[in-house]
């Protein structure tokens, strides 16, 4: 069975979806088959990933979670051989509203994918950088979640409400929900006070920080305007060997559970 890891921060701007789309591709490319899910409607994945959901709003994640179609009739294929992705729109919005009279509207995400788990090694769910109805739903489909965190003394503070919604679905309806690790973006070893904060964040969370560091790198920031991950962006770049690094550290991770 294929392992759902949802990828969240209510904060925005700490590297979210760049790590969904470049931990997805990675894990692709080292041969693993790879669904990648933009449960967020600004759909920054979807459009990082060379397409442009207003092609076909038919075939989003918006009319998966109505009920309109299944979660195989979304699924597109991109350009690296082992990854696929189901598309958000804006409409996703609207989403939650329709759902609210829906019953077990939390599970609504892990019902649709049950029918396609067992055709992937790992499930990526780019969420939403709010604690909403769709990211619940994300929380409760996913097997654990990545946590990017900016070295900045206000990202630090912000993880509180996170974590906090993590329990209350611990707490409901995953209780099996675990946390796969934080991840440090974003980060410049020039900058005093990032190493600062990867020093308070690794003597609080110990061995749930990832040793793997996601340097700042401008090519990673470039890539997603050409609608590729970096792996196919700049092979050489740091940005690439960071995410590839991620991507081996959870793969021994989950071979010694």
């Amino acid at each position: 069975m294929g392992k759902v890891i949802a990828i969240a921060n209510q904060k925005g701007g700490v590297g979210k979806t760049t790590t969904a789309i470049n931990l997805a591709a990675s894990l692709a490319v080292l041969e693993k088959k790879v669904l990648i899910i933009d449960a967020d409607p600004q759909a920054n994945t979807t459009s990082g990933l060379n397409f442009s959901p207003d092609n076909d709003q038919k075939r989003t994640l918006y009319e998966v979670m109505i009920g309109r179609i299944d979660i195989s009739d979304a699924l597109i294929q991109t350009e690296i051989a082992n990854l696929q992705m189901i598309p958000s729109h804006i409409n996703l919005v609207g989403a939650e509203i329709e759902m609210l009279e829906t019953p077990d509207r939390e599970s609504i995400m892990k019902k649709a994918l049950s029918p396609i788990r067992n055709d992937y090694d790992f499930i990526i769910i780019d969420c939403s950088p709010s604690l909403g109805l769709i990211t619940v739903n994300s929380l409760t489909a996913a097997d654990s979640v990545i946590i990017p965190v900016q070295p900045e003394f206000f990202a630090l503070e912000g993880l509180g409400k996170l974590l906090q919604t993590i329990r209350l679905v611990q707490n409901g309806v995953n209780p099996a929900l675990t946390i796969e690790g934080f991840v440090v973006t974003m980060f410049d070893g020039r900058t005093k006070v990032h190493t600062q904060v990867v020093a308070e964040l690794r003597e609080h969370f110990q061995d749930m920080v990832f040793k793997t560091i996601i340097q700042r790198n401008i090519r990673l920031s470039e890539a997603p305007s050409h609608g590729k991950p970096i792996i196919l962006y700049d092979v050489i770049c740091n940005g690439t060997a960071n995410y590839l690094n991620l991507a081996k550290e959870i793969l021994e991770k989950n071979q010694t559970k």
